[in-house]
């Protein structure tokens, strides 16, 4: 019996977000499928056993006319069952007619304030019957992509990642606030700090890393998420905005200091391992995909203290 599971979201973090929901249904139907618009989820899931495959859907996805090629790809896979996380006509529709037997989904046409936690929790327990179904898991990283992730650490000091990049500018606390921490970090601990960007925030890891000393510090940029995933889950502590690292960090069992500007407060809930930071005078219910809140709203000093309480 072959299980299929749709994950439409585009945004690795967002995906790494539903991987206890997809252990969930694995244990229950073996190891499963996932189907993805992300396509870099399957470095996150190459070592898991309860994932058989990852399948990067590139195109076919965006209009109501995909529905036919949908279901041809669908189809090519035999699914016996399929779980669709997003109330999607196209991916409903399709899985109907690529004839998959058992097909799950969100209630249709109920988009307007989807929580994604709580939608992906509600779904796993009434399809499954699970009661307070669990929504953090255990990251499965292989014990050599973990020696080799080990050699960029510093073994004698605490190991911090640093996330300065982000998917925008508004989500971003900025180079200057990322420097006064470190340093002020630095004058109470002996820290080592990896700064965590993608190929295009070279600039900003690099200011960062020539501000704070190269003795002091390394950029990630121009790593492949392959490469960063165990580095991150091997470090010491995460701290940055909102981004795919916290969501390695926390479902590798490390604490994850979330700073939020604005990206929701659902993104950075469901872990026990993650605290998050907002800006001052602001509620927690006012941060969303564009609230864009001053960075300086955070303050250096709050950031710092929330950090040495976990070092």
């Amino acid at each position: 019996m072959s299980t299929g599971i749709i994950l439409s979201y585009k945004g690795l973090g967002t995906n790494i977000m539903h991987l206890s929901y997809c252990h969930q249904i694995a244990k229950v139907f073996g190891p499963v499928e996932i189907i993805t618009l992300s396509n870099n989820f399957k470095d996150v899931a190459e070592d898991d056993p309860l994932i058989k495959k990852v399948i990067y859907l590139e195109k076919y996805h965006k209009k109501i006319t995909d529905i036919y090629q949908l279901s041809k790809i669908l189809k090519k896979y035999n699914f016996n069952n399929i779980f669709i996380f997003y109330p999607s006509l196209r991916f409903f529709f399709a899985a109907k007619f690529a004839g998959i037997k058992n097909i799950f989904t969100y209630p249709l046409l109920k988009k307007k304030n989807l929580h994604l936690v709580k939608a992906a929790k509600n779904f796993i327990e009434k399809n499954l019957n699970i009661e307070n179904c669990i929504t953090e898991t255990t990251l499965v990283i292989n014990d050599h992509r973990k020696k080799i992730a080990i050699n960029y650490l510093d073994k004698n000091k605490k190991n911090i990642v640093i996330g300065a990049g982000s998917s925008g500018p508004t989500t971003q606390w900025g180079t200057t606030n990322y420097i006064k921490l470190i340093q002020k970090l630095q004058e109470r601990h002996k820290c080592y700090f990896l700064i965590l960007g993608g190929p295009n925030e070279k600039k900003i890891t690099d200011e960062i890393v020539s501000a704070v000393g190269k003795q002091n510090a390394i950029s990630l940029a121009e790593k492949n998420i392959k490469e960063v995933i165990p580095i991150i889950a091997s470090a010491d502590i995460y701290i940055g905005n909102d981004s795919f690292g916290q969501h390695v960090a926390c479902q590798s069992g490390k604490p994850a200091i979330i700073l939020l500007l604005d990206t929701p407060s659902a993104y950075s809930e469901y872990s026990k391992n993650q605290h998050q930071i907002i800006p001052e005078g602001i509620s927690i219910q006012d941060i969303t995909h564009d609230s864009a809140f001053e960075p300086n709203k955070i303050k250096v000093e709050t950031v710092l203290n929330k950090t040495l309480s976990y070092l």
